[in-house]
């Protein structure tokens, strides 16, 4: 979002040589690939490890700045979720100088509520595009592999992990016992989106338009793949975690409005994979809202949005899918389970303890009809 200039940066194994037209610039750059790029950081995270256990109380958010309290992450901390899924702009660093990267990671990292958090329960992560590098970037970024380096070593990711052997930040997890299993699948909206198409003015609105290109992209074919095997995968319930808001109407920001195509791919998916119970948790926008796609010959497609956790936005964008009010004050969102009674709880909770939005859904809503 142009709101506040934030960067995220996608990892590739190998960088494009030659000069890169960077987003909104009208300048070009030369990739220069900084060898040790990990030992910038004076801080990493070695976050509480992720058990096999039920999770009935997960928390997430989006968008902090390091320089400033994040009081919404507090309150977080006093619910004692779980898990608390990062769902990007964690830093706002907005550079292609990693030095300074590293610094507003390690700044983050000595800040007393996050060390709080890290200690409570286990935390995950994707980024978003102030924490790749740069406002609103996709797979132009030029640092982004040395952005991914940093992203990985400062979250602790494992070295055996598979987030270091390809391309991008994606991952998944599958986390509890036979009957509550929960699978987290953790998108990378950076790495390989095409550019975003400007709005050029009415009859398009804010900053950008639908790209109706069919070689227009969000997740790239290598991730496209990756995802429709996760999705073959048994699981009781499946939360898919974007960066950018899933369910909203276009509104002219960044979200997956803006690939209309590929919108209509991941719903598809959905249907042709018969995955059941699934759901959206995203963020990027600062404010909170709960959004819901009708689709015929699919159940609701419900996506919950959480900005931000010390970030706002002046307005709220108009949204027809959004269910109920949004919340334009600091927050985090929670899924609550109960796995005896098969029923998921939306919440919204800012940073004042109100909660703004709070809807429960049944499993059997997210089923298909026999």
């Amino acid at each position: 979002m142009l709101r506040f200039i934030s960067i995220n940066v996608g990892l590739g194994l190998s960088v494009t040589l030659g000069m890169l037209l960077f987003l909104n610039s009208c300048k070009t750059t030369q990739p220069q690939i900084i060898k040790g790029v990990e030992e910038l950081l004076s801080c990493k995270v070695r976050t509480l490890a992720l058990e096999n256990q039920v999770l009935s109380k997960i928390a997430f958010g989006s968008c902090q700045s390091q320089n400033d309290p994040i009081l919404a992450l507090d309150v977080a901390v006093e619910q004692k979720p779980d898990i608390f899924i990062y769902l990007g702009d964690n830093i706002y660093g907005d550079t292609e100088d990693m030095k300074v990267l590293a610094h507003k990671y390690s700044k983050l990292c000595a800040r007393g509520t996050f060390r709080k958090l890290i200690e409570t329960c286990p935390v995950i992560a994707t980024w978003d595009d102030h924490d790749y590098g740069a406002n609103d970037a996709g797979r132009e970024y030029p640092q982004k592999e040395n952005s991914k380096t940093l992203f990985l070593e400062f979250w602790g990711e494992p070295k055996e992990s598979d987030r270091w052997k390809h391309s991008g930040i994606y991952t998944s997890y599958l986390v509890g016992p036979e009957g509550k299993k929960t699978q987290l699948i953790v998108l990378d909206s950076r790495t390989f989106r095409s550019p975003l198409l400007p709005a050029n003015g009415k009859p398009y609105r804010n900053d950008y338009r639908p790209n109706n290109n069919k070689s227009a992209t969000i997740l790239g074919d290598q991730q496209w793949q990756w995802l429709a095997e996760q999705l073959e995968v048994p699981a009781d319930l499946r939360i898919i975690c974007s960066s950018i808001q899933f369910g909203i109407e276009y509104n002219g920001y960044e979200s997956w409005a803006n690939f209309p195509l590929e919108r209509e791919k991941m719903l598809k998916l959905i249907q042709d994979k018969k995955a059941e119970h699934l759901l959206f948790i995203s963020g990027d926008v600062h404010y909170g809202e709960l959004s819901k796609i009708k689709s015929e010959g699919l159940y609701p497609i419900y996506d919950l949005t959480s900005s931000g956790l010390n970030r706002d936005w002046p307005h709220v964008e108009p949204n027809k899918n959004r269910e109920g009010k949004a919340c334009d004050l600091f927050n985090f969102g929670m899924l609550e389970i109960d796995w005896t009674e098969k029923i998921i709880s939306f919440k919204i909770t800012d940073a004042f303890k109100k909660i703004h939005i709070s809807q429960k859904v049944n499993f059997e809503d997210l089923e298909f009809k026999k």
